[in-house]
């Protein structure tokens, strides 16, 4: 399946359990694979048959930039939701969600979740 990737998108938001991250909030990073035919966009040069990068980027920067989560996880569905949701052409998709300065003692570069999510019939 061919691919559309988009990677190290970056946005400030308020996730996290705890009531600091909720006020102070943070940077979170996004990867995405979108899963989707490219043969005809490939052929035609249209961009009517492929995904528009900027939409895709419009409508992760209002989940991330937007209601507050207590999960990255929950970010994350809603991401892979939305994008299913918003392009007919999209298959499936994997959403990784980096949180890179999480509140938890030790040392690590970042904590993340990646999940992979298919349209349904």
């Amino acid at each position: 399946m061919d691919k559309i990737i988009l990677n190290e998108l970056e946005f400030y938001g308020f996730h996290g359990l705890l009531p600091e991250e909720n006020k102070l909030g943070q940077r979170f990073n996004v990867d995405l694979e979108l899963y989707v035919d490219l043969e005809k966009a490939g052929k035609t040069d249209d961009m009517n048959d492929s995904i528009h990068y900027g939409e895709v980027y419009e409508k992760v920067r209002s989940i991330v930039e937007g209601d507050i989560k207590k999960l990255i996880e929950a970010v994350a569905h809603s991401i892979a939701d939305t994008l299913l949701e918003s392009f007919d052409q999209l298959e499936a998709c994997l959403v990784r969600v980096t949180k890179p300065n999480p509140p938890i003692v030790g040392h690590y570069k970042s904590v993340a979740v990646e999940i992979y999510r298919e349209k349904t019939v």
